[in-house]
């Protein structure tokens, strides 16, 4: 894959990247399950084959750039300690999305604001793209839906239920290359709590 380069220079193959936290394997089975039953009632494959996940920021970046910005990740998430992550009830974005609530949303917002402060410019590609970082934490049902889908899915699940909770110990690093159609992983970083002395390449 890597040897597929978008203008015979190594290194400059662009990559879509996410930033994201996954359930485990237990909750992720509901959470598919729940995917599954919004695909086949309301039409949308959308739901189908999206991950359940927590997107905490999205970007686009060359090859060249992934050891620096995966080293950077690293530093993040050695410094930082696991926490709880309850998810609850139903939300949506009129009129294309519906989505399952995280109630718990401090730890996750304070990982992105320190994403954001300590990363975002080895993510900036230019001007035209940017890295966006997720400040209102959900696990996407549906998505991209048409006016009857998303009038219809609404009505029902803004009276459904919903809880689970999990302890988020990682965040992965996904990619896929402009001719992929699916992300994959990358790179793990897990939360360890520890004291990170110096933050190098800080000017870069």
């Amino acid at each position: 894959m890597e040897t597929r380069i978008n203008d015979g220079l190594p290194g400059y193959q662009l990559y879509d990247h996410l930033l994201v936290l996954t359930p485990p394997e237990e909750l992720w089975g509901r959470l598919m399950k729940l995917k599954e039953e919004f695909a086949e009632k309301f039409k949308t494959d959308h739901a189908r084959w999206t991950r359940p996940q927590i997107i905490l920021a999205s970007f686009r970046q060359y090859a060249m750039m992934e050891e620096r910005i995966v080293n950077r990740l690293s530093n993040i998430a050695m410094s930082f300690p696991p926490f709880k992550v309850e998810l609850k009830d139903f939300g949506s974005f009129p009129s294309h999305t519906v989505y399952i609530n995280v109630s718990s949303r401090l730890p996750i917002q304070k990982l992105v604001r320190t994403i954001r402060t300590e990363a975002q410019r080895l993510m900036k590609l230019d001007e035209l793209n940017k890295p966006q970082f997720m400040m209102e934490p959900h696990i996407t049902i549906g998505r991209k839906l048409v006016p009857w889908q998303y009038e219809k899915s609404w009505l029902e699940f803004s009276q459904r239920h919903f809880s689970g909770k999990f302890i988020a110990d990682n965040m992965l690093l996904l990619k896929k290359a402009e001719n992929e159609s699916r992300f994959h992983v990358a790179e793990r970083f897990d939360f360890q709590n520890l004291p990170v002395v110096t933050k190098q390449g800080e000017l870069f």
